[in-house]
């Protein structure tokens, strides 16, 4: 594989952190969560952080952390679902390697972030907070250089397709 990274970007509930760990284990690369790397810097969870520290502060500390992880190579990055809103990001994603935007449903990300009390941007109601924050960042993930849906597919599905298009796409 000739890509220095493999970023993956979506909305959260897409899958980046199974597809994440999945897709590192194929290629024999190293996996990195910027979220989890945030919450061992900081030592709190996102959740708190927003609570405590407020959004921007929590935004400035993931763009810290996504340009430190993003200097590394051979490597599959999963990063926050908000993480593309900052274009500095976006430009690092891009300058590091292959960007893959992973993308599902409104219903399919509901189904799997429901029951889930770490995200602090559901807070005040799942479904309309999942719908809105679709709506806001529908144009988003654009940038990316692959889109893979992961609506009604298993984590190796998902790998087994990004692999083909990996290939593809080198070709």
């Amino acid at each position: 594989m000739e890509y220095r990274n493999i970023v993956l970007v979506g909305m959260m509930g897409t899958g980046k952190s199974s597809v994440g760990q999945a897709l590192a284990l194929r290629l024999n690369w190293v996996y990195e969560d910027t979220d989890a790397a945030i919450e061992r810097t900081q030592g709190m969870s996102i959740t708190r952080m927003f609570a405590e520290l407020g959004e921007p502060f929590f935004r400035k500390v993931e763009s810290e952390t996504i340009e430190r992880t993003l200097q590394g190579r051979h490597q599959v990055v999963a990063t926050g679902g908000g993480a593309v809103l900052a274009e500095h990001n976006r430009i690092l994603m891009k300058r590091s390697g292959l960007v893959v935007a992973l993308k599902a449903s409104a219903e399919t990300i509901i189904e799997r972030v429901r029951s889930d009390q770490s995200r602090p941007l559901l807070q005040g109601g799942v479904e309309d907070r999942v719908r809105h924050i679709m709506e806001s960042r529908k144009h988003a993930y654009d940038f990316a250089d692959l889109h893979v849906d992961t609506d009604g597919k298993t984590v190796g599905q998902i790998v087994d397709e990004i692999c083909s298009r990996l290939v593809r796409e080198r070709a």
